[in-house]
């Protein structure tokens, strides 16, 4: 593999990546929370870079093309996904409205570490969104790379997961002077909430 190759292959991995995960979604605004809470983040900052990643493999290894030809698991996917994603938006919701889960220290109750990060891979797995971007459409361009450099493709696209999520949710106790207030807390809850029950909508309304 020549170096100006693998050069360029990763940075259209890192590229593709980055684009994607960028945009405002329920996985992000999950991690967003945890960070501002402080509540085990590196665990949850792991768990959705590391699926990413093994999203992102599949895809490339030439998965992303079969699951194309399947509609009828997309279709049940996205079913599955609206229903959680409603669930968490409606439970978003609850938090916003419901004060003594509010906390000028935590923004609510502390959880378990095994509840918060099967919560963080539920609201991921059960996307259809995630396989779109990272099985399908990066597994497309990836699989589109030469043999020797779909390598240097996948660590480009799975390095623009583990700096975006790093970012998102060690990045977020910047703002925590300003989530020292419950008010805030409130705000974001409802901010979450919106973006989830839209995210469901979007997925059963297409």
């Amino acid at each position: 593999m020549s170096a100006p190759l693998a050069t360029s292959s990763f940075i259209t991995g890192f590229t593709l990546g980055a684009s994607l995960i960028m945009a405002i979604g329920a996985q992000n605004a999950f991690v967003l929370r945890q960070g501002l809470r402080r509540e085990h983040v590196a665990a949850v900052v792991m768990a959705c870079a590391v699926l990413d990643i093994v999203l992102m493999a599949i895809g490339v290894s030439g998965l992303g093309a079969v699951l194309n030809d399947r509609p009828g698991f997309i279709q049940a996917a996205t079913v599955a996904g609206a229903v959680v994603l409603a669930w968490y938006s409606f439970s978003a919701f609850r938090r916003a409205f419901h004060p003594q889960s509010l906390s000028t220290q935590s923004g609510g109750a502390a959880q378990p570490l095994r509840a918060v990060v099967t919560q963080a891979l539920s609201i991921s797995l059960l996307n259809p969104h995630v396989y779109l971007d990272t099985v399908l459409l990066v597994g497309s361009v990836g699989a589109q790379q030469p043999g020797d450099q779909r390598l240097a493709f996948l660590m480009g696209s799975g390095l623009s997961s583990v700096v975006w999520f790093a970012g998102l949710g060690f990045g977020a106790r910047l703002l925590s002077p300003l989530f020292a207030r419950p008010v805030a807390w409130r705000v974001l809850d409802v901010l979450v909430g919106l973006t989830m029950a839209w995210i469901a909508f979007s997925l059963v309304a297409t």
